[in-house]
């Protein structure tokens, strides 16, 4: 399945992986949205071998390649990355348009930190995450006792020696 994402009335190409489960994006669509470059490809170049340079890391090797319809219509080899690879070659944009992009991976970072040092906080902050996508207290208490029973059965199996299930 493909589709194409409009991110400011600019389309971002993506790709469904049904096999693996996630989302890919053409990073050349990203690049050009997030920095308005006129030859997004070439600012995608520069920036792989910047990266390489300053951090060591080859980011060809974490991404992919796809087949997507390229403006002319044709399918073409399109550089791509999934979400986890997609923000961290948005960290690396130095651009005001990426600024919130970083500023809320520097949050999710922190508030993960804080639930090592604290679990019980990723219990309330599901919570409370359920609660803004509408999921009443009902469901939301159905769910969360549906985890534990799972969670039990999982200790349950693996105290009697079962080592996968099917």
């Amino acid at each position: 399945m493909s589709n194409l994402k409009l991110f400011e009335n600019k389309n971002v190409r993506t790709h469904w992986d049904e096999k693996e489960q996630q989302w890919y994006f053409s990073i050349i669509d990203v690049v050009e949205v997030l920095t308005n470059s006129s030859n997004a490809r070439d600012y995608w170049f520069k920036m792989k071998v910047r990266i390489k340079t300053e951090d060591g890391l080859e980011l060809s090797t974490i991404c992919r390649q796809l087949k997507l319809k390229a403006s002319d219509g044709k399918m073409r080899e399109t550089d791509v990355a999934d979400t986890k690879t997609l923000l961290r070659i948005i960290q690396s944009i130095p651009s005001p348009k990426a600024e919130p992009f970083k500023q809320w991976l520097a949050k999710v970072g922190y508030e993960r930190m804080q639930e090592i040092a604290d679990p019980s906080q990723s219990i309330e902050r599901a919570r409370e995450n359920w609660q803004k996508l509408g999921r009443s207290e009902k469901w939301i208490q159905h769910r969360m006792t549906g985890q534990e029973t799972i969670n039990k059965l999982s200790d349950y199996w693996k105290e009697s020696g079962v080592k996968k299930n099917r």
